[in-house]
């Protein structure tokens, strides 16, 4: 790569792309990459305030910036994502399908620490629909050393994906209501509405609903019933307090094979409670579900309906950034 003055590279190829911005008017690529000045071509090179232009000459040992950002979306892309690009160095990951982003942070780290190079990304767990650009990535030099993109490759190998869309599987949930006062028909059901909200985005055929009082035996023989009945996911609501009519987390500790938590460090929602019992994921939802627009159980469902398996790791990790309100 060597600086001509543009009025000497007509028959010459341009080494990267040249934008024009008009603000408020245009922003975008009028030279390609590789492109063949004319001489027709240098009014519009000299509007664009180029009076000097790189022409291509690639020494070995070299990339130049795109085959640099085509190699590492390459390297990092997982299923259910397509790159577009490279436009103006830059190549971005898009989403397939609508799912659940998945990204290996130490991976993504270990590849932006090697130097000249940028991935970026949106926040793992993350909700994407089809279509949204979820990465984008770019050699920061027009050249670069071919042995920084060997090892980011090498990087994204041991972690494999580095990023990835998980698809929302299809799931039979069954809800399950406990507290005296709605069984006895004292106060209205606000549970059921709510949580049939907060899956109706998602592929959940809700089995049913059961109202059960306050006994751990009820609250334990309607969870029983829904595992009969095929249920993937089941959501146990109210009596998630240390209040001694609260007998929701016992009935689910009871049951459970594994109890991955009762309790964590995210606002609204901190008494939420989740175990597994055989595989089949049990949430333990408190009143804040009701009330509040954002609580715990909207940041795990989506893990949840995507076939990602919680891990007490994870919930302890949530205390950063885990104040929704």
């Amino acid at each position: 790569m060597r600086e001509v003055h543009v009025r000497d590279a007509i028959g010459m190829r341009l080494a990267h792309d040249l934008t024009r911005i008009v603000p408020g008017e245009f922003k975008g690529r009028v030279f390609q990459k590789g492109h063949v000045i004319r001489e027709e071509d240098i009014p519009m090179l000299l509007d664009i305030g180029k009076e000097h232009i790189y022409v291509l000459e690639i020494p070995p040992g070299q990339l130049h910036e795109e085959e640099a950002a085509i190699r590492l979306a390459n390297a990092v892309s997982g299923d259910n994502l397509t790159s577009d690009g490279p436009s103006e160095g830059r190549v971005d990951l898009k989403a397939t399908i609508r799912g659940l982003l998945k990204v290996d942070t130490e991976a993504l780290w270990m590849i932006n620490s090697i130097g000249e190079l940028a991935v970026v990304t949106r926040k793992t767990d993350t909700v994407v629909e089809t279509g949204a650009m979820v990465a984008a990535m770019r050699a920061i030099p027009l050249l670069i050393e071919e042995q920084k993109i060997i090892q980011a490759e090498t990087t994204a190998r041991m972690s494999a994906p580095v990023i990835t869309v998980l698809p929302f599987r299809h799931t039979k949930a069954g809800i399950i209501t406990t507290g005296s006062e709605v069984a006895e028909g004292r106060i209205e059901d606000r549970f059921g509405p709510r949580i049939r909200e907060k899956v109706a985005p998602f592929p959940v055929d809700v089995l049913g609903q059961k109202i059960v009082g306050d006994r751990k035996e009820d609250i334990q023989t309607a969870i029983r019933q829904f595992l009969a009945q095929g249920a993937d996911l089941i959501i146990c609501t109210g009596g998630m307090s240390v209040d001694p009519d609260d007998r929701t987390p016992g009935a689910i500790h009871e049951l459970a094979t594994e109890v991955v938590t009762y309790g964590m460090p995210v606002l609204p929602g901190s008494m939420m409670m989740l175990a597994y019992i055989n595989h089949v994921p049990v949430f333990g939802l408190p009143g804040a579900v009701i009330y509040e627009p954002v609580t715990a159980f909207d940041l795990f469902l989506p893990k949840i309906l995507a076939g990602d398996k919680v891990t007490r790791g994870e919930v302890a990790e949530m205390g950063h950034g885990g104040l929704l309100k």
